[in-house]
């Protein structure tokens, strides 16, 4: 599809209207022309959904909007390998499957081989044809039946059990960093630094901080390689991964935008990732802490690096490249090893799940080897 903004018109302009309007974002016309109530609609919508906030539909803004027009049983769901079934239907679908009692992993809208499963224990377990289609038969089923459980977020328990259960040391854990854009995409490059040779010299310091821990960190891509983030997810998701961290720097037109800011999957309607919401907010708090950078807080986002990888992710943004004050900080080597050693302090503290625990900025790399070895202990 083409991207779409203010001022273009069109066939393909009315079905966005068409779709806004459907979820109550627009006021139903027949029009085609992408005015200005179109774009503050689809900048609400954006917001909503955890997408960039642009007021342009692209394919990821399309891809979402056209998902949110279904409600479950408008269509059938089924586990298609080569084109997975998206949208609210099969979120819904994910969340009545969890309250039930059944495991449909984290509810994120897309249709993949734990929901089928899930589905199929609940089709056997109520006497319907097992087929893994949730057609008319399922979706009346699921709607007359009382929930087992509700509240309490269950994938946020299983998530959290899962934390618990690899028990406090680092030994062992998996990490994949990974070290946004790379070869030709420089990323951000001002002032004659390139974002992606600093978040790439960061990723190495923070490797070797892991490594000396007994982690098993990974990094994503190579000093002159950019793998496409569904590419980045693949290679988490084959490695195993136990966490996935992406490491990025910003830029704003405005040069007095500074700070750091972290990012954690979270779809807009209530589902997120928690212990990727919880690591999100140690990193935070560690870094900014640690490096006086402006805390510019976690939030939820939708992002394809966040949805698409299996274990919980998040993604930083390290400072403001356009801004003086960030720019020259980053340039250092020794304030890239003070972010190295915060992050490496954030992922402890998930860990340790506030047992032993100590004060934001204080815990240093020293506390950690200590603690690591007396476990081995």
């Amino acid at each position: 599809m083409r991207v779409l903004r203010r001022g273009d018109v069109g066939d393909d302009v009315a079905e966005i209207r068409s779709m806004l309007a459907s979820i109550g974002l627009l006021r139903p016309d027949a029009g085609n022309l992408f005015d200005h109530e179109v774009e503050r609609a689809v900048r609400g919508f954006q917001q909503r959904r955890g997408l960039l906030i642009d007021g342009v539909v692209g394919p990821a803004t399309y891809h979402v909007l056209r998902g949110a027009t279904f409600h479950l049983g408008s269509r059938p769901l089924a586990y298609l390998i080569s084109s997975p079934v998206h949208g609210d239907d099969v979120f819904a679908l994910q969340d009545r499957l969890t309250e039930l009692g059944y495991d449909a992993g984290r509810p994120d809208g897309v249709f993949g081989p734990k929901t089928e499963q899930a589905l199929r224990s609940f089709q056997r377990d109520y006497g319907l044809v097992i087929d893994g289609i949730c057609g008319p038969a399922t979706v009346r089923a699921l709607r007359q039946l009382s929930p087992r459980a509700r509240g309490g977020r269950p994938v946020l328990l299983r998530e959290q059990e899962q934390v618990r259960q690899s028990g406090p040391r680092l030994r062992g854990k998996r990490i994949v960093i990974d070290p946004g854009h790379g070869g030709a995409d420089a990323g951000v490059e001002i002032g004659g630094l390139r974002e992606a040779d600093i978040v790439w010299d960061l990723a190495r310091r923070l490797e070797g901080r892991m490594k000396a821990t007994g982690m098993e960190a990974l990094i994503s891509r190579g000093p002159d390689h950019g793998p496409a983030e569904a590419e980045r997810a693949a290679f988490a998701n084959n490695a195993g991964a136990d966490l996935f961290l992406s490491l990025h720097c910003d830029s704003n037109s405005s040069p007095h935008a500074q700070g750091i800011a972290s990012f954690h999957w979270g779809n807009g309607l209530g589902t997120t990732s928690t212990v990727g919401e919880l690591l999100a907010g140690y990193l935070q708090r560690e870094v900014a802490a640690r490096t006086g950078l402006l805390d510019c807080r976690t939030h939820a986002k939708t992002w394809d690096i966040l949805r698409l990888t299996r274990c919980p992710a998040v993604r930083m943004e390290i400072g403001y490249l356009s801004n003086p004050g960030d720019r020259a900080k980053l340039s250092d080597p020794a304030f890239r090893d003070i972010v190295a050693e915060g992050i490496l302090i954030a992922v402890k503290r998930l860990y340790l799940l506030g047992e032993g625990d100590q004060p934001t900025g204080t815990f240093t790399f020293a506390d950690v080897l200590a603690h690591e070895l007396a476990k081995a202990e």
